[in-house]
């Protein structure tokens, strides 16, 4: 696809509507988009490569944009091999073409490829800039969002921020779709461990008159700024985005599944604003990540199995540790025929969290929802709606 998006900036990513898993474990029913940009001045830049499964496609937009023009400058914000796999090619097929990163890009290049660039690099920091013409980037260090070699570049002629990873989503471009929802998954599961170096990021974009947001993935966002800018400030603070209550269940036979069900009718009947509910064997684990984050309480559902947590739950909790999960409220559901573990597994669990509140009482069941413990459920309920 090559579009402008101003008069000297074109755009030549790719869709890929045939990936199943991107990075091999997130699921993208919608495919996904991996943008790379050319900038047309006295000097002509290119903004990014692409993944080596569009690598034809793109070298067609390339050569499309260029119109017959050479290329003076690679921009190398992100090497991750999404935006990386043509480094080489586009250098061999451009013998004049200069690389431009920063010194970790360089030792990354380094441990990926064995394409010799000598004499070929420029080597950036903080605050650096380069001229094309009318437009002049400025480039900014974005290090841990998500790799330590990021950074992210500044047109002070269009005004347009270049930002790697950062405001990227799930899905290809002719998607249409709600952004916050896949960009929300994308970000908590892929970015959400580093909600600090994201808050630096965002400083830098404060200090910026920013008229356009160019991520390497999603949509080219042009409209309401602020909207996706404030998205991150809450995303990255780790503070809830919306009151309401998620339920995560892990069901061997169905009965725990039963009782988060009733669980989530006993909160709606009581007002309970939003209850969301997920079967954690058979529902996207990203999603479900996504969701614990969004709202301000979490009910976990567990049976116990082997003495231990049924293994979707213990995966699930993994996940939200390893994403800085913290600053909410948990009530806990236990289940075991003979000796229930998995209230007490998941609470040691929680404590290795930040700001972390976990709710009393713990529902406990034997085999099937009954009696005193319905009782307790409803206690429970009401300790998640004060």
């Amino acid at each position: 696809m090559v579009k402008s998006i101003t008069d000297s900036v074109i755009y030549v990513g790719c869709d890929d509507a045939d990936l199943d898993l991107f990075e091999s474990q997130y699921d993208v029913p919608n495919g996904m988009a991996y943008n790379s940009y050319v900038i047309l001045d006295e000097k002509v830049c290119l903004m990014d490569t692409v993944d080596k499964r569009v690598s034809e496609q793109w070298m067609q937009n390339v050569q499309e944009a260029l119109g017959g023009r050479s290329i003076d400058y690679l921009v190398v914000q992100h090497m991750e091999p999404d935006h990386a796999a043509n480094i080489q090619r586009i250098a061999e097929q451009y013998p004049d073409m200069k690389i431009v990163g920063n010194a970790k890009t360089f030792a990354f290049f380094n441990q990926f490829y064995s394409y010799d660039l000598s004499g070929r690099t420029i080597t950036v920091k903080e605050g650096d800039s380069l001229a094309l013409g009318a437009h002049t980037l400025e480039f900014l260090m974005a290090p841990m969002v998500h790799w330590p070699e990021v950074m992210m570049t500044y047109d002070t002629g269009d005004k347009i921020f270049f930002t790697a990873d950062a405001f990227g989503k799930f899905g290809t471009l002719d998607t249409e779709e709600d952004w916050a929802c896949e960009a929300r998954r994308y970000y908590f599961n892929i970015v959400g461990k580093y909600g600090a170096q994201v808050q630096a990021m965002l400083k830098k974009v404060d200090a910026h008159d920013i008229q356009i947001i160019c991520p390497l993935h999603g949509p080219i966002l042009t409209e309401n700024l602020d909207y996706y800018v404030g998205k991150y400030k809450v995303w990255s603070s780790y503070e809830p985005e919306d009151q309401g209550i998620f339920i995560a269940y892990a069901s061997i036979h169905g009965n725990t599944a039963e009782a988060a069900e009733q669980l989530k009718a006993l909160l709606e009947s009581k007002g309970a604003p939003k209850v969301s509910i997920s079967d954690l064997s058979r529902n996207d684990m990203a999603e479900a990540v996504e969701d614990a984050f969004r709202y301000d309480r979490l009910v976990l559902a567990c049976a116990t199995y082997d003495g231990g947590l049924f293994p979707c739950m213990e995966s699930f909790l993994s996940h939200l540790k390893a994403k800085n999960y913290q600053k909410r409220t948990v009530g806990l559901m236990e289940n075991g025929t003979w000796a229930p573990m998995a209230a007490k597994l998941m609470k040691a669990q929680l404590e290795t969290m930040k700001n972390v509140t976990v709710l009393e009482p713990v529902v406990s069941i034997k085999s099937s929802l009954k009696g005193e413990t319905t009782d307790t459920m409803v206690q429970l309920a009401d300790e998640l709606l004060k």
